[in-house]
């Protein structure tokens, strides 16, 4: 394998080497202005500087491609994550993406990126935002082109979509763009709350069934998404977790999904219900009784959306989510909130 790796390597990146003829084309290639480069990004490994426009993206991290797409660039390649896609373009970027050929869709299959396809694509660009890229996978990414890494500030999988928006935007050279596109987003926040006053001071969370009670704390994305509504966490939610993005708890801390709303993402919602209300424990709590569950069939755009917060899902997720919250919150537990 390593040695495949190295022969793919000195193939790509050999001085004066040509592109493999495999490669596609670049697609959409709306590149930012060329007086933005080279520019220089801090990163979890360092920094790494970008010479100039790129033309030839690919996407490591799990969710750049919405923010790249938002900027009028198409990326050459993408990581994908769950959903199965064409392209993993989710169904709320499917626009943005006009009639340009839709990227190749790289499989991270446990053993870290796919060093032999992605170098095959030859990118100018590699983006590993919001991902949990080892330093030895980012060094070897680093030989095929300009690689960004996740954030030092923030756990690995933890950046925020505005983060990486913004830097995805500064990458290529289209910063004023990308700040205006998160000033769009946080506007439709701002117009959410205001419409829905009742969530704040409201307790919520987002968790899943994932071996057992899993819940997500305040650095993961979709508990950020219910902050910017109004919602707090639990205050002792992440003592429970740790320095992580979410985790299991145990029986003897169901009180912590005691909240104002709780969203449960699961496979099959009658059978996750028929789980959950099936632990005498679980189905006691005043957030069960008053029928202040939220439940997301996993595989579906909504709950996909979720998951995939960026730039172009956050107002898909509004219109699809808000309501049900609002009907969770409501103060009657006849209302129904699905």
């Amino acid at each position: 394998m390593l040695a495949l790796v190295a022969l793919v390597l000195i193939t790509i990146v050999g001085c004066g080497s040509p592109r493999p003829a495999a490669a596609p084309a670049p697609q959409a290639s709306a590149t930012g202005a060329a007086s933005a480069f080279p520019v220089t990004m801090p990163h979890k490994y360092g920094s790494t500087t970008i010479p100039a426009a790129p033309e030839r993206v690919v996407t490591v991290g799990l969710l750049e491609q919405d923010s790249l797409l938002a900027l009028g660039i198409v990326p050459v390649g993408t990581t994908e994550w769950f959903g199965e896609y064409p392209g993993a373009i989710g169904p709320w970027a499917e626009a943005k993406l006009g009639g340009a050929a839709r990227p190749q869709v790289l499989k991270d299959t446990g053993s870290g990126p796919q060093f032999e396809k992605i170098a095959a694509l030859a990118p100018d660009l590699i983006l590993a935002l919001y991902s949990g890229l080892t330093k030895e996978q980012y060094e070897t990414l680093s030989k095929i082109a300009p690689t960004v890494a996740q954030p030092k500030e923030y756990i690995d999988y933890g950046i925020p979509w505005q983060e990486v928006t913004k830097r995805v935007g500064t990458a290529v050279g289209k910063p004023a763009e990308a700040q205006s596109l998160v000033k769009q987003v946080e506007d439709r926040f701002a117009a959410e709350k205001g419409k829905h006053p009742e969530f704040a001071g409201q307790t919520g969370l987002m968790a899943t069934l994932y071996e057992g009670y899993f819940v997500f704390g305040s650095q993961d994305p979709r508990n950020r998404l219910l902050g910017s509504l109004g919602f707090q966490l639990p205050a002792n939610l992440d003592q429970a977790i740790g320095d992580k993005f979410g985790a299991n708890i145990s029986r003897e801390r169901l009180d912590l999904l005691d909240t104002g709303v709780i969203v449960w993402s699961v496979t099959d919602v009658a059978e996750g219900e028929q789980t959950l209300h099936g632990d005498t424990v679980y189905k006691a709590l005043d957030v069960v009784k008053q029928g202040r569950e939220v439940y997301l069939p996993e595989g579906t755009p909504p709950s996909d959306a979720v998951a995939f917060l960026t730039v172009l899902s956050v107002p898909y997720v509004l219109d699809t989510l808000v309501p049900r919250l609002a009907a969770a919150v409501d103060g009657d537990p006849a209302t129904k909130t699905s």
